[in-house]
């Protein structure tokens, strides 16, 4: 006999409005010391997002998001590889290493970390040049993600 797990009205909701502050917040940059190297304020939401609720609600919470993302024009095929590639980098992390600390700083890092070497292979741009431009968001996300994830768990902020 099979389970079947019921998604509740107040899951699909907030769902839907975690998807919408996810695109929302990844057209946030926050400027850096580098010309050309801003960062969005959507890595360590996501990151926060991934740890409370999960790898599969999370990635489907992104998947929403670049579906909206696209349909609405604000991103292309490229974006949503490269932000996909974040996803299941970061997800994957905080899935295998579970209630860890160390995990929370650094997925962020290595999703921005894999997915710039990915853009680099498919758009011929200079690696070492996109890895330097996204050194201070990783930088950014390694420190903030914790305490999102902190305020989040302490303000009940997420339905599971």
């Amino acid at each position: 006999m099979t389970t079947k797990k019921t998604y509740s009205a107040r899951a699909l909701a907030s769902d839907g409005i975690l998807s919408v502050l996810l695109l929302i917040t990844g057209m946030f940059k926050i400027p850096s010391f580098l010309p050309g190297a801003e960062f969005q304020v959507s890595a360590p939401f996501a990151v926060t997002i991934a740890k409370n609720l999960g790898f599969k609600r999370y990635l489907m919470i992104g998947i929403a998001s670049s579906l909206c993302g696209f349909v609405l024009g604000v991103q292309n095929i490229l974006n949503i590889t490269v932000a996909m590639i974040y996803r299941i980098t970061a997800g994957a992390i905080l899935t295998l290493f579970k209630d860890s600390k160390p995990a929370v700083i650094i997925s962020g890092p290595c999703g921005t970390l894999l997915s710039r070497i990915i853009l680099a292979q498919l758009t011929g741009a200079d690696m070492r040049l996109l890895l330097l431009y996204a050194l201070p968001g990783m930088a950014f996300t390694a420190v903030t993600a914790p305490i999102l994830i902190k305020a989040a768990e302490n303000w009940g902020l997420f339905v599971q």
